[in-house]
């Protein structure tokens, strides 16, 4: 299990996933093969472009309240750190775990030679994937 499936798990997420839209099958003329029917069927048109993935709808989680319950009584500042928000997910806050998360969501290299830029940057990342896959992030902390 990736570190950040390992965070959204614990956060009671999920990964935002996606389903291949169905393609219909050819006949040997290249043309879509459709069963007989003596009656035309009347279809809704499409929401969406065809072959593109139909995505599931994510449910909305309450991390906010999650990680101030966990957080109660530890003195640990998560909204501002990506060690601090390691720690109370319970997940490894090593350098070696935060550069093996960093390079998991593709961090630059750049920022992979300065520690002090990589948390920032890991931090504001991380916080905005929780969002993505259906947390509840404020937006001050996203900025």
């Amino acid at each position: 299990m990736s570190l950040f499936s390992k965070i959204l798990s614990k956060l009671g997420l999920k990964k935002q996933e996606t389903k291949p839209a169905p393609t219909a099958k050819s006949t040997q003329s290249g043309q879509p093969s459709r069963p007989a029917r003596s009656t035309p069927i009347h279809r809704p048109a499409p929401t969406k472009a065809p072959g593109t993935p139909a995505t599931t709808p994510m449910e909305m989680v309450d991390v906010m309240s999650k990680l101030e319950t966990m957080a109660k009584g530890t003195n640990l500042d998560w909204k501002v750190s990506i060690v601090d928000l390691l720690k109370v997910l319970g997940i490894d806050s090593s350098l070696e775990a935060r550069e093996e998360l960093a390079a998991e969501l593709g961090a630059p290299a750049d920022v992979m030679q300065d520690n002090v830029k990589m948390n920032v940057w890991l931090h504001k990342t991380v916080l905005a994937k929780i969002a993505q896959n259906g947390g509840n992030i404020p937006k001050q902390l996203l900025d």
